[in-house]
């Protein structure tokens, strides 16, 4: 009886170890020497927007304050396609003024210029000054809300619904922290003018109101401006629900990092796990850079109205490395046909340029054409050949 019960002992164990591993997911061990309270949390290099670290990244959560992230975002889009300039004034609604949670006390009727509100929103963390800024690039918070969620989509925010543009505590107001890495990476590679604006410690706003001009002042939400050395932003948020949030930037030799803290159980949790997570990715990360300065050769084209066409790179090249690999060692090497057939259209793609490591593949950057060469037609050919007729 014992050798029957061994035996089919034996052949369970047989049968387990042939099973696809696939079908027993096995868990990523953590981060060598990292250690985070928060339930939630996110490390993203900011220039390949690579995860170095990860702890519940799609749990969905209540935002706070970080939701102002895309709020800038979408003041910034305002700015940069003219309908918007800094120096506009902005007029305080009654529906603005009413907002509670973080404020700088705007009232109703009184102006403010567009850069003024920046500073409230990005220091102060002001939920009146959103309010304000929404009304008047959109009309209403409502449809500025809608446009906070299509610019959500088009960055891959699968997880993340807006149902207004403070962040305060409402049904359906959900996001993740991998959501508000990709949204703070859009803000400050986009827009790294915010850097001037959410790294201001303590400054100064005035209030003209009918009751007369008084000043107010600013400080910082986000105190790893001041307790980080590579600190560079970018934006805190707490809410009963939301508990205490942040995603922080920070620089140092190049390399550009956001760490996503969610729902930490108290304001220290959360800037000790941000410090943390920057340290370790310091520490960890070196970036490899290519701006793509260097001139590349002309591309032949067969049956065009032009022999060539100039090609350019259609981006920079970035990579990032987490092993401590000698990152001088990187190669390029460019792969083109030997030539086109015209038409080809200026921006499409002629070929690209590799990046090897220790003779791997590590990325590649398109190769596109610069110019738009026309397919030759009879009367080309004719006046071409009529040309050097006359050349000889």
């Amino acid at each position: 009886m014992h050798c029957i019960l061994s035996f089919l002992l034996s052949a369970c164990l047989l049968f387990s170890s042939l099973l696809p591993t696939s079908e027993v997911p096995q868990e990523q061990p953590p981060a060598e020497g990292v250690t985070v309270s928060a339930p939630s949390v996110v490390l993203m290099e900011a220039s390949t927007g690579q995860i170095i670290y990860e702890k519940d990244a799609n749990t969905s959560l209540h935002p706070a304050s970080i939701t102002k992230i895309m709020t800038m975002i979408l003041i910034f889009d305002a700015l940069e396609e003219g309908k918007l300039a800094l120096e506009d004034t902005v007029t305080v609604s009654e529906h603005a003024a009413s907002m509670g949670g973080s404020q700088v006390f705007l009232e109703p009727g009184e102006t403010q210029t567009v850069e003024t509100m920046l500073k409230c929103i990005s220091v102060a963390s002001a939920n009146d000054a959103c309010v304000a800024m929404a009304e008047h690039i959109c009309g209403s918070e409502q449809e500025f809300v809608n446009q906070m969620n299509q610019r959500a989509k088009g960055l891959g925010m699968q997880n993340t619904n807006f149902v207004n543009c403070c962040g305060l505590d409402v049904d359906g107001h959900m996001t993740t922290a991998y959501d508000v890495a990709l949204m703070s990476r859009e803000l400050i590679t986009k827009y790294p003018q915010i850097h001037n604006y959410c790294t201001i410690w303590m400054e100064n706003i005035t209030h003209v109101t009918k009751k007369g001009s008084s000043e107010f002042g600013l400080t910082n939400t986000n105190k790893l401006i001041k307790q980080y050395q590579y600190a560079t932003g970018l934006k805190t948020g707490s809410t009963s629900l939301a508990k205490y949030c942040v995603s922080a930037t920070a620089k140092k030799d190049g390399l550009e990092l956001i760490a996503v803290i969610m729902a930490a159980p108290d304001y220290k949790v959360r800037f000790q796990d941000a410090t943390t997570l920057l340290n370790y990715g310091f520490g960890k990360c070196q970036v490899y850079k290519d701006e793509n300065n260097d001139k590349l050769p002309n591309l032949s084209i067969r049956g065009g109205i032009e022999d060539t066409s100039p090609l350019v790179y259609e981006s920079d090249f970035s990579y990032l490395d987490v092993t401590g690999a000698d990152l001088s060692t990187i190669t390029k090497e460019l792969v083109l046909p030997k030539a086109a057939d015209a038409p080809v259209k200026k921006g499409e793609t002629a070929g690209k340029m590799v990046y090897k490591l220790n003779q791997k593949e590590i990325g590649s950057v398109n190769v596109l054409f610069e110019t738009t060469v026309k397919k030759a037609l009879f009367k080309d050919y004719f006046l071409k050949t009529l040309e050097q007729f006359f050349i000889l």
